[in-house]
């Protein structure tokens, strides 16, 4: 795969707070986003014949297609799993496609619209739910939500490592400080360490601002070839490799938690990662800029670790050192906000921030760019990762 398909353009909708969009038609949301990507691609909606996404999508290529304008389909796929863990992966397949020959230019999409009465990280308490035999296994003991099965593992984390609270306010409060100078993100008011310490418990020990937002929007990533990519407007972002999937003791552990006590203090991705710099040939001391996502601070603590930043049970240390801070940090992480301050949209706003990282346009650039880290959501499996380079 390395360095044969490229990304070439990227488009968003607006963002707004949960159920905001809820009105809006889907297929309208999809079209802004995919205008915006052909616009600064140059390419023409007839060019596109492959579609990818992931996750829970209401919307497929027999409904985008002819709606949008897209005279004929070659290829389609779709990640499975819930939430943000198949972002690079809808990407990663898209790249595969284009190296195949099974389509020119594939859209990867995605769009969240919830409505006002309910809440999308509340679905594991949700009827539906109830009645599937596997919620037997965390339902009646009152673990319920994301907040909840995550807060568990990092807790075994601070337990095992002496990770502390503060150690997650500096992820929060960094995070912020690179929103402030995103036009695009919801959170953009000042952050302090006190003021993270202060707010409301949701799940022991994630307070309200180690949790992310619960916001609509949508967003398309344009994929072609590296051949092709040469000849369009924008600077072609390659991408070195794509992986998904993880380790099989992972599966569904965080509503079973019963994963290994290794795998349990983790993000679950050192598989991903053992793969992904051995498919680009790089090791992390080759990155210059992280987007891991960050549905809660501890996470990303945990990918750090994951992916060969520092060692495992060091991520507190890491942060606290302020390595992930711009512009002096030494692994600027989540330039654009990332879930917690710019907007959550399933994770594609890292991928689209490390395409503007390596084309040197983002909000607070990393100089000199080369080398881009993204990662989707810890999760059940498959999650996935991608090595992006300018």
């Amino acid at each position: 795969m390395k360095d044969r398909a490229c990304i070439v353009g990227v488009g968003t909708t607006a963002y707004g707070k949960r159920g905001e969009l809820y009105d809006c038609n889907p297929i309208d949301q999809i079209r802004i986003a995919l205008d915006l990507a052909l616009a600064e691609s140059g390419l023409d909606r007839r060019d596109v014949d492959g579609f990818a996404t992931y996750s829970v999508e209401k919307l497929d290529p027999s409904a985008l297609a002819p709606a949008l304008g897209i005279p004929s389909v070659n290829y389609s796929s779709m990640v499975h799993g819930g939430g943000g863990g198949g972002t690079c992966g809808a990407v990663a397949n898209a790249a595969a496609a284009v190296i195949a020959g099974q389509a020119e230019v594939v859209m990867v999409y995605k769009f969240i619209t919830q409505p006002p009465h309910a809440r999308f990280g509340a679905a594991y308490g949700s009827a539906q739910v109830a009645a599937d035999p596997a919620s037997d296994f965390h339902r009646p003991f009152g673990l319920i939500s994301p907040a909840q099965f995550f807060a568990l593992l990092f807790r075994r984390h601070m337990h095992r490592f002496g990770t502390t609270p503060l150690h997650l306010a500096e992820v929060a409060v960094s995070t912020r400080a690179h929103a402030q100078r995103n036009p695009k993100a919801l959170k953009r008011e000042p952050l302090t360490a006190l003021q993270h310490q202060a707010a409301r418990m949701i799940a022991d020990p994630f307070r309200l601002y180690d949790c992310c937002q619960e916001t609509d929007g949508g967003a398309v990533i344009l994929v072609t070839s590296a051949e092709r990519a040469r000849d369009l407007q924008q600077r072609p972002v390659f991408i070195m490799a794509g992986a998904q999937g993880g380790d099989s003791l992972w599966g569904q552990g965080l509503t079973s938690q019963n994963q290994p006590e290794d795998l349990y203090v983790s993000a679950g991705h050192a598989h991903l990662a053992k793969r992904l710099y051995a498919q680009a040939g790089i090791g992390p001391e080759d990155v210059d800029v992280a987007l891991l996502y960050d549905h809660f601070t501890g996470m990303v603590l945990l990918q750090l670790e994951d992916y060969g930043f520092c060692a495992r049970g060091e991520g507190g240390d890491f942060v606290a050192s302020g390595a992930i801070r711009w512009p002096d940090g030494r692994l600027p992480v989540n330039t654009h906000g990332g879930n917690l301050s710019e907007v959550y949209l399933l994770g594609m706003t890292h991928v689209i921030e490390g395409v503007r990282q390596l084309r040197g346009e983002a909000s607070s650039q990393v100089p000199d760019a080369e080398i881009a880290l993204v990662t989707a959501g810890p999760s059940n499996l498959p999650t996935s990762s991608l090595l992006l380079r300018r």
